[in-house]
């Protein structure tokens, strides 16, 4: 049976089924060309299928415009941060045009070199703000990182040839010259190069606490606790060895090498309490505010921390005294977020807040930080408990109005910068990013991360809802960042997504 004779026999059961009264008709039609009526069903249900498929109307295809597909590419890369494979496999998957990896890094590489590597903020009037700046590294390659810490809003990411003076002059140059805002202060590690850019343009500078004091000193805690915990070891092996002694010559040396690693002993636990003591004191000095939320004097903290520093220094330790003489030079300008400090209380009370309830969300505010910075279990349960206490005291005496005040002093004590961590933060945001490219970077792309990070939506944490240039020009953002980055580059290239 030819497949000619098999279409035709097909072809009439179909007729047959498309006619009235076709009552076994589909039988005398097997009868006739002497096959089972299961074997003339199967023909009859492909035909169907062949008529289905060769003259139903085909489903018209998606057409997605260029910008839609640019559009997608760019999500993929900074929500997904995928790498440039992973895109063009995504993209291939779904039948979109550009989706060779030639294609969409060359398409990333024009929307980055279409955007600026310094952030333009446009304001009503001239902004006054202090920035933190620091290195990260790709390799052995910089990239300089200028941050505005209250809102995150990255003011530049550049990448530098090196960190020499002439370098930082001019990235701080660049980023206090863009838009309307003046760097009247600068929050730095001691870097040679970055310190003297900053003394160049004449600007206010902070060390940071951070790499001034627990860079340098914290961990001389777990080093000299190992020691102490050694010399006891020691002593008890001392100890023991008294006992296995037969002649009473051997009994007494060992009875005397027992002494002297008791005394050692001693003296290492003497040395790791008092230098740990002292080190704590120094970091509470540093605490703007007391325990009992009180602000502190400028003047007697440094005061106290040479103090301190003073009474290291008779520990002995000389690694330790290297690091003490470099801290004594900083000390000068460790404690200018003081005067932040003292600004932001005078401000709190222009607004008509009563001391009392300043002085609750100081303290509410200072163990807040503590949580956040806290590593160790004790310290982070301690700083929890009083975070919880006077959190629920201020919502006890405030009820409905206890956001309200909340925002209102914390938008005046978050002014008060003591560290460059942000550009830490910042830093583990971009990491992912760097080793999905195997640290191939370039300035396209960091502007492209740049624009990301600004326009974006926080999904957690105090900035949770809020885009950094949100929080930094208090104006409502309306669009999603992909739109506003679209819309920027239809602006500056109209035939970009033609």
């Amino acid at each position: 049976m030819t497949s000619a004779i098999r279409f035709e026999i097909a072809f009439q059961a179909y007729e047959i089924q498309n006619k009235k009264n076709s009552y076994g008709q589909i039988i005398e039609l097997a009868e006739k060309y002497k096959i089972s009526t299961s074997f003339l069903y199967q023909l009859l249900a492909r035909l169907r299928t062949l008529l289905s498929f060769t003259f139903s109307p085909k489903e018209q295809e998606k057409q997605i415009s260029k910008k839609e597909i640019i559009s997608k590419m760019l999500l993929l890369k900074m929500v997904g941060r995928s790498s440039v494979s992973s895109i063009s496999q995504i993209m291939k998957y779904d039948g979109l045009k550009y989706s060779g990896v030639g294609s969409i890094s060359q398409i990333l590489l024009d929307v980055g070199s279409l955007l600026p590597k310094v952030q333009a903020v446009r304001l009503d009037k001239k902004k006054e703000i202090t920035v933190v700046s620091d290195e990260i590294f790709i390799g052995t390659q910089p990239i300089l990182i200028s941050v505005e810490p209250k809102s995150s809003l990255i003011l530049s990411a550049e990448l530098g040839v090196n960190r020499k003076k002439v370098t930082w002059l001019k990235h701080i140059e660049d980023v206090g010259s863009s838009g309307d805002i003046e760097i009247v202060k600068m929050v730095t590690d001691e870097g040679t190069g970055i310190c003297s850019g900053i003394n160049e343009n004449s600007i206010s500078w902070q060390s940071d606490t951070y790499h001034s004091i627990a860079h340098r000193l914290g961990k001389w805690v777990s080093v000299l606790e190992r020691r102490a915990y050694k010399r006891i070891n020691l002593e008890y092996e001392r100890k023991r060895m008294i006992i296995s002694a037969k002649t009473q010559k051997v009994i007494n040396h060992r009875r005397y090498e027992y002494q002297k690693a008791k005394n050692k002993t001693l003296e290492a636990i003497e040395i790791y309490e008092d230098f740990t003591y002292l080190y704590q004191y120094i970091i509470n000095q540093m605490q703007p505010f007391y325990s009992n939320g009180n602000i502190r004097n400028k003047k007697s903290s440094e005061e106290n921390i040479m103090v301190a520093l003073e009474l290291i220094k008779s520990l002995q330790n000389e690694k330790i005294d290297i690091q003490v003489t470099s801290i004594e030079k900083l000390v000068p300008n460790l404690l200018n977020y003081f005067t932040e400090a003292k600004t932001a209380i005078k401000k709190c009370k222009k607004l008509g807040i009563e001391d009392e309830n300043i002085t609750l969300f100081t303290l509410i505010w200072r163990w807040d930080k503590e949580l956040i910075k806290a590593k160790k279990y004790q310290r982070r349960r301690k700083a929890r408990n009083e975070l919880n206490f006077y959190i629920e005291y201020a919502k006890d005496s405030l009820g409905d109005g206890y956001r309200e005040m909340k925002n209102r002093i914390f938008n005046q004590l978050d002014n008060i910068i003591q560290a460059s961590s942000m550009v830490e933060n910042i830093n583990s945001i971009l990491r992912p990013y760097l080793n999905n490219s195997k640290n191939q970077i370039t300035q396209k792309f960091l502007n492209l991360f740049m624009f990301y990070h600004n326009h974006r939506r926080y999904k957690a944490g105090k900035r949770k809802g809020k885009t950094p240039m949100e929080i930094f020009t208090d104006r409502e953002q309306n669009k999603d960042w992909i739109e506003l980055l679209t819309d920027f580059i239809e602006k500056k290239e109209p035939n970009f997504f033609h």
